[in-house]
């Protein structure tokens, strides 16, 4: 049967019953402490540890290695519950996506010996090490090199923007194997490696915290002659680019998720505070330059949630994704900023002070509209290979 045969996918995406508890846990974590942490700098290690003790963080992994066993529908939908209670789940989505790599190429022994204790919080996989100063989102043409010396590679190179570095065990790491000039297809030459970070760092791994506009734990790393064991490498040699690609769909699903409990926060935020706030004798709201910025922020959020719900669907199914889980990230990104935009201009001068959380969450949305792929990279993709236009890059 062709796909365009198949019934059509059940689009669930509420998961009320994860919601909840999500939504109550999330409620110990109020604006005061994501502030305190913000000023600081400092990782949210206690949201994150009952994140984990709950449960939600390995949601995603099999239960025959410890964890729930759901599907990627279910960690849009915690990320969504923990981004629109004001929390902030960048401090550990990437266990949801990262393990995927694992999951699906990593050996029986990988998954035995990583996958129980990533699930019950013994070691954290919340770091993924792909992108370089030089190359970017041209991933295809990374420089760090992995050269394999009898039963080790020897990992020469440097990446930059790689979050919860010094949060994590573990580091997925992205590096070249092949040569670029001894390769056929742009995409092959690169292998995936599982670093082990307390071996590494100060043994030919060098990490350097980048401060940036948000609490984001970021770092530039250094490689110089880090062996580690040919153990650590997942799968193939020469098909760590294909091996990403998988997990790539899932991160932007997620993300996704996050960025629709971003706008459903502004939203919220916006839409009381205008029917409050009164000024000339009638509230704000009844002004349609106030009302109506917010109502077209919400009817956005609702579309951009229904193709998170497809892409999810189509993830879980196992059928063919990327369009959907592209375009899911790019207009819930638009959707997020969109609706953070109303929202400061519906508060006014309130909207950049710090106890109204809002130029925090400003702050944190403004990221997915670049990272983890650009807008610019999502459209060039539709307008190629979508819509079937010259190649633009």
């Amino acid at each position: 049967m062709s796909d365009e045969q198949r019934p059509i996918i059940e689009l669930d995406y509420d998961y009320e019953e994860l919601r909840a508890p999500v939504a109550a846990l999330c409620a110990k974590f109020p604006g005061e402490y994501w502030r305190a942490k913000d000023r600081a700098r400092e990782y949210p290690s206690e949201f994150v540890q009952a994140l984990t003790d709950a449960g939600f963080l390995a949601a995603l992994i099999p239960t025959a290695y410890g964890g729930s066993g759901l599907g990627v529908g279910a960690g849009a939908a915690i990320l969504d519950e923990i981004h629109a209670s004001g929390c902030n789940g960048a401090a550990c989505h990437a266990q949801m996506y990262t393990m995927g790599t694992v999951l699906r190429h990593g050996s029986d022994e990988q998954k035995q010996a990583y996958l129980p204790k990533v699930a019950s919080g013994e070691l954290r996989l919340q770091a993924f090490g792909v992108t370089e100063p030089t190359t970017g989102s041209d991933t295809t043409q990374l420089r760090t090199t992995a050269e394999r010396k009898g039963d080790r590679y020897v990992v020469n190179g440097q990446k930059v923007w790689i979050s919860r570095v010094e949060q994590s065990d573990l580091l997925l790491l992205l590096a070249r194997t092949t040569p670029k000039d001894q390769v056929k297809k742009r995409g092959e030459g690169l292998s995936v490696f599982l670093v082990e970070l307390g071996a590494a760092i100060g043994h030919g791994l060098t990490v350097r915290p980048i401060r940036t506009m948000i609490n984001h734990s970021t770092n530039e790393l250094f490689f110089d002659n880090l062996e580690i064991p040919v153990s650590s490498r997942i799968g193939e040699e020469g098909q760590g680019f294909r091996y990403i690609l998988d997990g790539m769909n899932a991160e932007r699903i997620l993300i996704a998720g996050e960025c629709i409990g971003d706008a459903r926060w502004f939203i919220e935020k916006a839409s009381t505070y205008a029917k409050e706030r009164v000024v000339f004798e009638r509230p704000i709201g009844a002004n349609q330059g106030i009302q109506f910025p917010i109502a077209q922020a919400y009817a956005q959020m609702q579309a951009a949630a229904l193709m998170v719900r497809k892409a999810a669907a189509l993830f879980e199914a196992d059928r063919p994704c990327g369009p959907e889980a592209n375009m899911a990230k790019l207009l819930a990104a638009d959707a997020s900023w969109a609706a953070a935009d109303c929202c400061v201009q519906t508060h006014g001068g309130f909207g950049f002070a710090e106890e109204y959380d809002i130029e925090r969450k400003f702050r944190e949305a403004r990221l997915y509209r670049v990272a983890p792929i650009s807008t610019n990279l999502i459209l060039a993709y539709l307008g190629q290979h979508v819509l079937g236009m010259p190649r633009s890059y």
